[in-house]
C-alpha cells in the first residue's frame, strides 16, 4: 500500500466521528457545524428503541417465568419452563440487539449515536447473567440515552441505580454487618455479631472504572467505606413490594449505620443520602475529568492521545460542572481529531454498522445482529469484564478476527451480488480519500462481488 490517504474534513465527520458515509447521503459541506447541529435534533428514544420493554416490564416477566418454573408440578413441567425462560432472555436479548443496530442505521444523528455506545461500553454492563442479558436494551435506553447530552453526574446516578448494574455487579445482595436486618439475622441464627454479607463489587468499579480511574490515590479501606454507604441501594422484585418492578428502592434496614471516611473527607449523611454524597464528590473529582477527557482523547483522537487534548477536555468538563456537551464541543474544536491520516481502527462493531450503513440498509433483512457480532469477536452488551471493550487496535486486528471480516464481508457481498458496483461506491463511502492502490485492486477484480468485498475489507475502510 501507498501512504495514507488525506482524509477530508467531511470524510473525518462521517467515519470518525459519525458511524459510517451512507452513499445516499451527500457529505457534510461544513463537518463540523454538522456534527454541532445534531445536539439539538437527536431523539433519545427513537420509535425502533421505543418499542422494547422497559425495565418494569422486563422485570414482571422475568418474575413470572422463574415462578413458573420453580412452582412445576414434576421435573417434566419444571424443566419445560426452564427452557421457556432461557429462550424468553435471548429473545429479549436479541432484539434489545436488532433495535440498537436498526437505531444506529438509520439515525441523523450519527455522532451522538457513536456518544451512546461509546458511554455504554465506559459504563459496562456484561450479559453472561440471564437477568442482565434481558435488561442490556433497557439499561442502555434508560440510563444512557437520556443523559449523552446532560450532566455525567446525571448519567451516573442513573446507570449506578438501574436495575441492570445492581444485578451485574451483586449490589442486590450486599449487607451492612451491622445493618439491622443483618443483626436479625445474626440472632435468628444465633450468631450474634457474626460480620457478614457486605458486597465491594459496585463501589470498586464506580472508583476505579466509572468516575477516579485506576492508581488515582483511593485505597481498599475507601472501596470498603464507600461499599457501607452503598448498602441499601437495590431494586424491587418482581412482586411489586415497595414500588415498580425493576426500579431503584432503597433499603433502610440493610444499610450499614454510621459515618463513613472517604479519601479524607467524612460524609456523615444518614440512610439514602450518604452514598449520594459520596457519588456526587466523585462526579466532580479533578480525577474523574482526567479519566473521562482521556477515554474520549483515545476514542477520537488515537490510541495514544496528544495529553494536550486530553488535558483540554479535562478541563472543560471540569469547569462545566460535567456538562457533557461542552466536553463534546470542546472535542470538537481541538484540532487533534480531525489530523488527516486514519487514526482508530474499526471494531466489529464499528465495522458491521459502516458496512452496512454504506449499502444502504435500514435494516437486516431478517439476519439476527446478535450471532453476527458474536462471531466477529465483539458480542454486544457482554466484554466480560466490567471495563468494557478495549478501544485500541491491538484489540482488534489479530489476524483471525481479520479472517473474520473477510469472510462475512464475502457473505455480504455475495447477498448483495452485482446490484453494486464497487468502483462507484468506495469513492462515496472514503468521501474522495481513497488509496490509490484500493482503487486499482477494486478495479482488477473478477466480479463485482468480489470488488465489493475487497473495498469492505480495505485498510482505507477499515480505519477511521
Amino acid at each position: 500500500m501507498t501512504d495514507s490517504p488525506h482524509l477530508s474534513e467531511a470524510a473525518i465527520a462521517l467515519n470518525r466521528f459519525g458511524l459510517g458515509a451512507r452513499a445516499d447521503e451527500p457529505p457534510p459541506a461544513d463537518a463540523k457545524a454538522w456534527l454541532l447541529a445534531q445536539f439539538d435534533r437527536y431523539d433519545p428514544r427513537p420509535p425502533v428503541l421505543a418499542q422494547l420493554p422497559d425495565s418494569s416490564s422486563v422485570a414482571r416477566e422475568l418474575g413470572a417465568a422463574r415462578q413458573q418454573a420453580a412452582s412445576g408440578a414434576d421435573q417434566d413441567a419444571k424443566l419445560a419452563a426452564r427452557n421457556m425462560l432461557r429462550d424468553e432472555v435471548r429473545d429479549a436479548y436479541r432484539n434489545a440487539v436488532d433495535a440498537r443496530v436498526q437505531s444506529a442505521l438509520t439515525t441523523d444523528t450519527p455522532f451522538v449515536e457513536r456518544l451512546v455506545h461509546f458511554w455504554s461500553n465506559h459504563f459496562a454492563i456484561s450479559t453472561e447473567k440471564p437477568q442482565v442479558a434481558a435488561l442490556a436494551g433497557a439499561f442502555e435506553a434508560e440510563a444512557i440515552r437520556p443523559h449523552v447530552l446532560g450532566r455525567f453526574e446525571d448519567m451516573l446516578f442513573a446507570v449506578e441505580r438501574h436495575s441492570a448494574m445492581q444485578v451485574f455487579l451483586d449490589q442486590v445482595g450486599s449487607v451492612g454487618p451491622d445493618s439491622r436486618a443483618a443483626m436479625r439475622a445474626d440472632a435468628k441464627a444465633g450468631e450474634r455479631g457474626t460480620k457478614r454479607g457486605l458486597n465491594e463489587n459496585l463501589a470498586r468499579e464506580i472508583m476505579e472504572l466509572h468516575t477516579l480511574g485506576v492508581r488515582t490515590g483511593y485505597t481498599q479501606s475507601d472501596v470498603t467505606e464507600f461499599a457501607r454507604a452503598l448498602t441499601g441501594w437495590s431494586v424491587v422484585g418482581a412482586k411489586g413490594m415497595g414500588g415498580t418492578p425493576g426500579s431503584f428502592v432503597f433499603r433502610e434496614p440493610l444499610h450499614e449505620p454510621g459515618e463513613r471516611t472517604i479519601m479524607g473527607r467524612t460524609y456523615a449523611q444518614a440512610g439514602e443520602a450518604q452514598a449520594q454524597a459520596v457519588l456526587r464528590d466523585l462526579a466532580a473529582a479533578p480525577a474523574t475529568a482526567h479519566h473521562i477527557a482521556a477515554k474520549l482523547a483515545r476514542h477520537f483522537a488515537g490510541d495514544d492521545p496528544s495529553p494536550a487534548l486530553a488535558a483540554r477536555l479535562a478541563q472543560a468538563f471540569a469547569s462545566s460542572g460535567g456538562d457533557l456537551p461542552t466536553v463534546y464541543r470542546a472535542l470538537i474544536a481541538s484540532p487533534e481529531p480531525w489530523t488527516s491520516t486514519p487514526v482508530k481502527f474499526k471494531t466489529p462493531w464499528d465495522w458491521t454498522l459502516s458496512a452496512l450503513r454504506g449499502l444502504g440498509a435500514s435494516d437486516l433483512g431478517g439476519v439476527k445482529a446478535a450471532p453476527l457480532l458474536t462471531q466477529l469477536g465483539q458480542p454486544v452488551w457482554r466484554p466480560g469484564s466490567p471495563a468494557g471493550y478495549d478501544d485500541i487496535a491491538a484489540s482488534w486486528a489479530a489476524p483471525d478476527a481479520l479472517m473474520r471480516r473477510v469472510e462475512l464481508a464475502q457473505r455480504i457481498a455475495a447477498r448483495v451480488g452485482d446490484r453494486v458496483d464497487a468502483r462507484t461506491l468506495a469513492p462515496k463511502l472514503t468521501v474522495d480519500s481513497l488509496d490509490p492502490a484500493t482503487a486499482l485492486a477494486i478495479s482488477r477484480a473478477e466480479s463485482a462481488q468480489t470488488a465489493l468485498a475487497l473495498l469492505l475489507v480495505s485498510p482505507d475502510f477499515q480505519r477511521r
